[in-house]
């Protein structure tokens, strides 16, 4: 019988490009949970299979809303799920730290329970942490494994902490086969303009289209990623549902580059047409309170298990993202500056 799989989140950069990886390379049928008011961009292009009911199908949703859940459990019955919907953004669960608390840990908490209660499945669950769990971490800890203690720095770092230890509890507590990943920072095309990499790259091509000055505002440039490519994390998420997964386990995935991110901004300016003319410019507004400033991860536990390697480098990554906001910006589309 044909394998189902169910992503929530499927309208997000990483669900979308997981759908598009899942499509072209199983024969599954994918159900993609949504809430209904959710943006539909990231998915326009699949949105013709989906009407067509070609392997594609969209259920409503919402982490915050146990019935909708329910629903959307029953509908799909799935072998395996992608549990990718969250309140992702770092800098706004500063503003909005109840609401992402209770979209990251209790909507974790009511999906597992919804999966539970389903007893004509028994599915394979990724549920996705982040590498913000470990938060303030000390220089002579890196490169990170996953004994690395975790130290937060914002409402979101701590609502993927409730995430984590929700899914490792599920595992050992209900037998429920929940696979956790603790995925460090990932970028392509379709990451949201609320992330440094983004916004920078949507300045600069807002720049060369002569809707802004010259100039990119930037929060804190000091800080220290190691990146990779979002079509290279979904590809590992396919593994790790696949490659013999094993119950409570915890994984950091990620990339081999790693840079600050002004050393980033100054590759992508380096790419732009306007490169002599822009300069760059803090803004206050773009800074965290607190910030998880050394993220460079140890994959080792990963690839031994799965036999995972990255393949896209850092520049192919930042150009093909800089390509997106272009054609985005060319569109004609008027977009907010931050």
């Amino acid at each position: 019988m044909k394998k189902k799989a169910l992503i929530t989140g499927i309208t997000g950069m990483v669900g979308s490009h997981l759908a598009d990886f899942l499509l072209a390379n199983t024969d599954w049928d994918i159900f993609g949970m949504c809430r209904w008011r959710s943006p539909l961009d990231n998915v326009a292009h699949l949105l013709d299979r989906a009407n067509k009911k070609d392997r594609l199908f969209f259920i409503d949703g919402d982490l915050c809303d146990f019935i909708s859940l329910q629903n959307a459990v029953n509908e799909a019955k799935p072998d395996y799920v992608f549990h990718l919907a969250a309140q992702s953004y770092p800098k706004t669960s500063f503003s909005s730290p109840i609401h992402t608390l209770d979209t990251n840990i209790l909507g974790t908490l009511r999906l597992l329970e919804a999966l539970r209660g389903c007893k004509e499945i028994a599915p394979v669950i990724h549920v996705c942490s982040s590498s913000e769990v470990f938060g303030r971490v000390p220089r002579e800890k890196l490169p990170i494994n996953e004994d690395c203690p975790f130290h937060p720095a914002s409402p979101y770092a701590i609502s993927k902490i409730g995430t984590d230890l929700v899914g490792r509890f599920h595992a050992e507590a209900y037998g429920q086969k929940v696979v956790i990943t603790r995925m460090f920072t990932h970028s392509g095309p379709r990451r949201g303009d609320v992330f440094a990499e983004s916004t920078f790259a949507k300045q600069i091509a807002m720049i060369e289209n002569g809707l802004i000055p010259p100039v990119v505002k930037t929060g804190n440039l000091e800080s220290l990623r190691t990146w990779s490519d979002v079509r290279d994390a979904v590809r590992a998420y396919y593994m790790l549902v696949t490659v013999n997964p094993v119950p409570g386990e915890s994984y950091n995935i990620g990339g081999t580059y790693s840079c600050t991110v002004g050393d980033m901004l100054a590759f992508l300016i380096s790419l732009s047409t306007h490169k002599d003319r822009i300069k760059i410019e803090q803004d206050a507004e773009r800074m965290r309170p607190l910030d998880a400033d050394l993220q460079v991860p140890d994959t080792a536990k990963f690839k031994a298990h799965t036999g995972w390697e990255p393949e896209i480098p850092f520049e192919k990554t930042m150009k093909d993202l800089l390509e997106y906001w272009r054609e985005r910006v060319k569109s004609g589309r008027v977009f907010l500056n931050r």
